[in-house]
């Protein structure tokens, strides 16, 4: 089989919307006739960051769970030495933002859940153009990434809470 590297823009009012427009994606994948290189592999980038890096899906993931996918970010390497963050990565940079600026890390914590309540990042990052911390990721690095988890929380854990697990996380971080 060969790898697949596609540009999907998934855009959706409702977490049902973006759900259902990631999951239609994969539908249109060739399915795979076995293991190495009889796999088929998917690479679908999905948003551009300022600096000219983007942000990628990849098709299949470790666990082999159905629709599950990798977020990948182009030239940054996190704490698993990779290019795929983690939920920790995100929550541990959010804390050393609290630490830095409480003040305006309650502006970022009320863009989060504006990405939450399925905002594009895009819009979002509009009102935040003085929005600058002295180190960790960017704004817009986060607002990105997080929309990317929340989808891949809504198609994994639909039956359950969804985005909500992630959002409590970050909602936890805030009140501490």
């Amino acid at each position: 089989m060969s790898a697949h590297t596609l540009e999907i823009n998934v855009t959706g009012s409702s977490r049902n919307e973006l759900r259902r427009k990631v999951i239609e994606q994969f539908f249109r994948e060739e399915a795979g006739t076995g293991r190495g290189d009889k796999t088929s592999r998917y690479t679908y980038y999905v948003e551009k960051l300022e600096d000219g890096n983007r942000i990628f899906l990849t098709r299949p993931a470790y666990l082999k769970k159905g629709f599950d996918f990798v977020i990948r970010v182009e030239g940054k390497i996190f704490l698993n030495g990779k290019d795929n963050p983690s939920h920790n990565d995100i929550f541990g940079d959010l804390k050393r933002k609290k630490r830095e600026n409480p003040r305006l890390y309650e502006r970022l914590h009320e863009a989060m859940t504006r990405v939450y309540n399925c905002e594009e990042p895009e819009d979002v990052l509009r009102d935040l153009k003085d929005m600058k911390f002295q180190g960790g990721f960017s704004t817009e690095l986060i607002l990105k990434v997080l929309k990317w988890f929340f989808i891949e929380q809504d198609i994994r854990d639909w039956n359950y809470s969804g985005r909500g697990m992630f959002k409590s996380g970050l909602d936890e971080i805030r009140d501490t």
